[in-house]
């Protein structure tokens, strides 16, 4: 095991963190969404923070933090968000920060240590006003014309007005310098249940799945709902009805091990209690790390349609709204997470893939890119209720810390 001066602080690690869930605070969880106060106040805690760990900090163009050193010796980069969900949870995001901050403050300062870790919190992570923006511009993904036509989901300010009110118009966006970091290493609690069923401390991310989705349009006819008979009604929401159970019943013989797929949200036109609705519209999801599992279930969603629309009595349209390749961790990151939770968290670790999208599948574009879950308690997150028990935080931290000191010792 290393010696103490390489380990991580715990009690530090839990007080930056509730630091940050008393920001924005909600429930027992937080609201934080991206360029609201809370949030902007959390970029400020951190900007404050990073010297601690021999770290210049500057906030770029589009809301991103960087911690860079000075420090001689190879480079790793951490971290992960700090906004929030609506009405959502304290560690989904902060996790990732903080253990990377802790790593920092631990190598960093440690003259005996060739190298140091350097920190990023990627704005927009849970696409507030869009995908990935920050990890995206960092690489290099968005344009000028991309952040003019941004609009906040929620209640349509412009990112420009946004970053105007952030004070952040007409600064310089921080794009990756190439060579300069071995890779990018982020922590997240896993948001599912597979570490706490099985008891488990970490979990080592292989990969990061995918996300295609479309929009399934159904097209019969609007008519009186007291008066048209039933056998000749041409009903759209029933034909959606009906297209969502074939999926279930079809989709298990052609899927992979771990693909999903969801019904996001359903909508009739006109959607009134005394008319039959003419048209439909659903948006439908597939995850999975396979590109092949998805082509093979892609084309079966539109032999479906094709089926359904030749049956009658409605037309159904697929339209393919976004595809997202999946991302492959480092095969030697993924080794160094296993032997850090072999140290210290008695090696109660699995290999397991990430059914949800992270920044590292943005950095894994341009470096070697790993990630490592703590337990969800419950499975639960995207929600205030979300948890993970401190002594779970503290180990993840422990694991964490010495993942960071393996990779940078080669």
């Amino acid at each position: 095991m290393p010696d103490t001066k390489s380990l991580a602080d715990g009690q530090r690690v839990l007080a930056d963190l509730n630091a940050l869930r008393a920001i924005g605070a909600y429930e027992t969880g937080v609201h934080k969404p991206t360029f609201s106060e809370p949030h902007k106040r959390s970029l400020d805690w951190l900007v404050q923070k990073l010297p601690e760990a021999g770290l210049g900090a500057e906030i770029d163009g589009i809301g991103n933090v960087l911690g860079t050193s000075s420090k001689s010796g190879p480079k790793l980069l951490a971290g992960s968000h700090l906004e929030s969900q609506n009405y959502a949870g304290w560690l989904d995001g902060p996790l990732g920060v903080v253990y990377a901050l802790e790593a920092a403050r631990v190598l960093n300062a440690d003259p005996s240590f060739k190298g140091a870790v350097e920190v990023a919190a990627w704005c927009d992570e849970e696409g507030h006003f869009g995908s990935f923006l920050g990890s995206r511009s960092y690489v290099g993904q968005v344009t000028e014309a991309e952040i003019d036509a941004a609009r906040d989901r929620t209640n349509g300010r412009t990112m420009r007005d946004a970053l105007a009110d952030m004070g952040l118009a007409g600064r310089a966006r921080i794009a990756v310098e190439k060579g300069r970091h071995i890779g990018y290493l982020e922590a997240h609690i896993e948001q599912g249940d597979t570490l706490e069923s099985g008891k488990l401390a970490i979990g080592v991310v292989t990969s990061i799945v995918g996300i295609w989705q479309y929009r399934i349009n159904f097209v019969g006819e609007q008519n009186h709902a007291g008066t048209t008979r039933m056998a000749v009604r041409k009903d759209a929401g029933l034909a959606l009805a009906k297209f969502c159970v074939a999926i279930d019943q079809r989709f298990p013989a052609a899927c992979g091990p771990r693909t999903v797929w969801t019904t996001g949200r359903i909508t009739l036109d006109p959607g009134a209690p005394s008319i039959i609705p003419g048209g439909a519209e659903m948006l439908f999801q597939i995850r999975d790390d396979d590109p092949s599992v998805i082509a093979r279930l892609e084309d079966l969603l539109r032999m479906m349609a094709d089926e359904a629309s030749a049956k009658g009595p409605c037309a159904v349209t697929v339209t393919k709204l976004r595809t997202g390749a999946p991302a492959m961790m480092d095969a030697g990151f993924q080794d160094a997470i296993e032997a850090a939770s072999k140290a210290m968290a008695d090696g109660r670790s699995i290999r397991m893939p990430s059914g949800a999208g992270h920044d590292a599948q943005m950095l894994a574009t341009v470096m070697p890119a790993a990630m490592l879950f703590v337990p969800s308690i419950g499975g639960i997150s995207h929600h205030w209720t979300e948890n993970t028990a401190d002594a779970d935080i503290v180990t993840g931290a422990q694991v964490f810390v010495d993942a960071c000191r393996r990779m940078l010792n080669g």
